[in-house]
């Protein structure tokens, strides 16, 4: 069993960091989950967003959800300390990815892959670019695997020559704070993951729900 405690493991890395300030390339999956995390971590480095979610769909609920993180990084007041590195709609690297795993439950190997393809491009870009650190904000939902997400991040940052910053960015409150910063900002809040099969689940959820008679 698991039993390592990812947010002890970034506050020694905090510590140790004297005056300095790293530089860390954040992958966010969406503006309301990157609130809480942008305002922690930009305590401590030098953030960079990058923006590259090829499971989102369709490409509508893609560019919202990227002009709702530009809108919060705004109303936070962090254009002039956080950069953004974005990425078009590439839905193609997403189905090649996940291409056999259409059937897959939600939470199971098609998620693992979406995880791994959107955490390898943050690790090819951070290397590209110099960083000290790279990450995502991924970590911060209760519903995402956050031992599956780290495991993955230091799989990938072993073979691409950067280094994982470890997170459990629910920890502390944050996934509440989140919760609290989007309401305070009006910021548009998704009511599925993101890709196609998730969408598809809720609608047919919502399907069930209106031809349930009422007691």
């Amino acid at each position: 069993m698991n039993r390592r405690n990812y947010q002890k493991e970034l506050d020694r890395i905090i510590q140790k960091r004297g005056q300095k300030r790293p530089r860390v390339l954040l992958h966010s999956c969406c503006g309301v989950c990157s609130s809480a995390v942008l305002e922690y971590l930009t305590q401590y480095f030098d953030v960079t967003l990058l923006w590259y979610n090829p499971n989102l769909y369709p490409q509508a609920e893609f560019d919202r959800r990227f002009q709702t993180q530009l809108e919060l990084i705004e109303k936070m007041g962090l254009t002039e300390r956080v950069s953004v590195l974005a990425e078009p709609w590439k839905h193609e690297d997403y189905d090649r990815r996940v291409k056999g795993l259409e059937a897959e439950p939600e939470g199971g190997k098609r998620c693992t892959e979406c995880f791994r393809l959107r955490l390898f491009e943050c690790a090819r870009l951070a290397k590209h670019y110099g960083f000290d650190y790279f990450c995502t904000t991924l970590t911060l939902s209760r519903h995402k695997d956050a031992v599956r997400i780290n495991d993955l991040g230091e799989e990938i940052g072993r073979a691409m020559g950067v280094q994982w910053l470890p997170s459990d960015f629910k920890k502390q409150g944050r996934e509440m704070r989140s919760t609290e910063l989007a309401e305070q900002f009006n910021l548009y809040r998704q009511l599925y993951c993101g890709c196609e099969y998730s969408l598809h689940k809720r609608e047919n959820h919502a399907a069930e729900a209106a031809e349930t008679p009422a007691e």
